[in-house]
């Protein structure tokens, strides 16, 4: 087989770029090592930043999103027994966040990729890359039982943090940086009504909690755990009760129900520095991975590709090579901001047990000021919504 760019991943990432690409006439072939059913039905938080949502539309797969996506103009935020608002919309010029899980923006991405007659290959194996620091790298890879070789102009590596493209950077250049939170997030999916409006994030002496939503009828709740506890330790009643404690408010009730499915994820922030080697380059969680707190995951990837695309599109246009020079460059600087949002957010919400009683107070005295400050609740809200890409290196703040 041979293509301009072969993608590796039908996640966010791969399927955004390979969108965005097909509407530049540049071809791609993409391949995925899961079958469709399980990439479309793997619910995922979907907290959408107002440039994430105006790229979809963008690239003509908006529609749905429009018609069945949360729109919300503030988050809360909750400590010492009250809610604070915090008034995105009012605080970033119009700006809001959209609550479209995950899995939906991916169905309605794998539909546009085959109403372009283009074909994803699903259920592979044994990926390899080869070549990727010459002019014709190639995707070894095999499917029933036979192996397939994709040459093409260049790879992207949108294949998450166990897939094959990071790896395939020599280890003597991959520059990456891990950090590992003492926290871990206990997830449920419940059949329940919407427990607010907008979305809450609670310090409670108890611990962290979040209420979410997916859709009217389903809710994605979360509480700070040990992440080395096993989720058997937490029967539907203990994960309820704690949910309730954390987030209880004078005259207001959590609606509970019963739980689909629940797990115990680790909290952790990742960054592959080296981005791009040779043809090869690297985008969505493959190169970087948030905590949740700052809800940055799906909004980096669809940065990154928008970035790798109009590098991608300058080259075949005109030759020209500069952006796609400057891709990791021009990335990293919305990650490391997009990390330090959700390392601070993380940092501020959850109850941290080796805290002295000053340090505690510290963080209850942070999340005031936050929320009784315009300039507080300024930086939070115009992180939370999505800060711009920086195609240069110039600071955000205009100077006369």
């Amino acid at each position: 087989m041979r293509t301009q760019v072969g993608i590796i991943g039908a996640g966010p990432a791969g399927l955004m770029l390979a969108q965005l690409l097909h509407l530049q006439g540049i071809d791609s072939i993409i391949i995925e090592r899961k079958p469709r059913e399980d990439i479309e039905g793997t619910v995922k938080a979907g907290v959408l930043e107002q440039f994430t949502v105006d790229l979809l539309n963008e690239i003509g797969v908006g529609d749905r999103m429009m018609r069945e996506g949360h729109f919300h103009d503030g988050i809360e935020l909750q400590f010492s027994g009250k809610r604070h608002r915090i008034d995105l919309r009012g605080l970033t010029g119009g700006q809001r966040i959209t609550v479209y899980p995950q899995h939906e923006v991916i169905i309605d991405l794998v539909n546009a990729r085959f109403n372009t007659g283009r074909d994803i290959i699903f259920n592979v194996s044994e990926v390899s890359l080869h070549d990727v620091d010459t002019k014709e790298p190639k995707i070894r890879f095999k499917q029933n039982g036979e192996i397939h070789e994709i040459q093409c102009d260049f790879i992207a590596g949108c294949d998450g943090f166990h897939g094959p493209s990071r790896l395939a950077i020599p280890d003597s250049i991959r520059k990456e940086h891990l950090h590992l939170y003492a926290h871990g997030w206990l997830g449920i999916l419940t059949d329940v009504k919407q427990a607010n409006p907008e979305l809450i994030y609670s310090n409670h002496d108890r611990g962290f909690a979040l209420l979410s939503t997916r859709t009217s009828t389903l809710q994605r709740h979360y509480i700070s755990v040990d992440y080395h506890d096993d989720i058997a330790n937490w029967s539907d009643d203990r994960i309820w009760s704690e949910l309730h404690a954390r987030t209880a408010m004078e005259g207001w009730t959590l609606p509970d129900g019963p739980i689909n499915s629940k797990n115990i994820v680790q909290m952790r922030s990742y960054v592959l520095e080296t981005m791009n080697y040779g043809r090869l380059f690297i985008a969505g969680d493959a190169a970087h991975t948030v905590p949740p707190t700052g809800a940055k995951g799906l909004n980096l990837a669809a940065s990154d590709v928008k970035i790798l695309a109009t590098g991608l599109a300058e080259f075949y246009k005109s030759g020209s090579e500069d952006i796609l020079d400057r891709y990791a460059e021009i990335a990293l600087r919305r990650i490391w901001k997009a990390e330090r949002f959700s390392y601070w957010m993380t940092s501020m919400l959850h109850r941290n047990p080796n805290h002295d009683s000053f340090e505690r107070n510290i963080q209850l005295t942070e999340l005031d000021y936050v929320c009784t400050s315009v300039a507080g609740s300024k930086t939070l809200a115009e992180n939370y919504v999505g800060l711009p890409i920086q195609w240069e290196n110039k600071s955000l703040i205009e100077t006369k």
